[in-house]
């Protein structure tokens, strides 16, 4: 995972040359037919009514656990504005927080805390017929007491203004090397 920061919004971060995500997915195809293809192939629609968070609060202060809920799940694209940007080999999902004030004050709650938390995140299509079970994970990350103060500022092609709160950049373990993504 990376956290980026930006003052300005950061959208279609997939299409940057350097963006190691949809250098993998050029490895590794995705089967024509299934639910995760429909999701991709399909119109936002579709999208905004299948994108899934699942979340956990591993660890954190019970105002957090009180505030997201120790574990959840939400149709993100009902809940909040989605933008979809689809490129050549690849979806890239910009959620707004801003969108929504109760999201946008969960989300200052918890950043107040973000040393102190871990939460599990997980995203999933969201099967609604029984022949798309069992759902599956199309990606999932455990964010550890990141430290805002680590963000490294990303430079944004567009100068639309941000709303919300910018994000921080995380360094890769498996590889070390900082990267410009989200």
């Amino acid at each position: 995972m990376d956290w980026l920061k930006s003052n300005t919004k950061l959208d279609n971060v997939l299409a940057r040359p350097d963006n190691r995500v949809s250098l993998a997915l050029r490895k590794d195809p995705i089967p024509p037919g299934s639910l995760l293809y429909r999701f991709i192939n399909d119109d936002d629609s579709f999208r905004n009514q299948r994108f899934k968070i699942v979340n956990r609060i591993v660890k954190g202060p019970w105002i957090v656990k009180t505030a997201v809920g120790n574990y959840s799940a939400c149709l993100l694209g009902k809940a909040l504005t989605c933008n979809y940007h689809r490129g050549a080999n690849y979806l890239e999902i910009d959620v707004d927080i801003g969108s929504s004030k109760i999201a946008t004050t969960i989300l200052h709650i918890a950043l107040g805390y973000v040393t102190s938390v871990t939460i599990d995140m997980g995203f999933v299509v969201e099967a609604q017929a029984e022949d798309e079970l069992p759902e599956k994970l199309i990606g999932a990350i455990r964010v550890c007491q990141m430290e805002m103060s680590s963000a490294t500022v990303v430079e944004a092609p567009n100068t639309m203004v941000a709303r919300g709160i910018g994000l921080a950049k995380v360094k890769h373990h498996e590889s070390g090397e900082d990267e410009d993504e989200d």
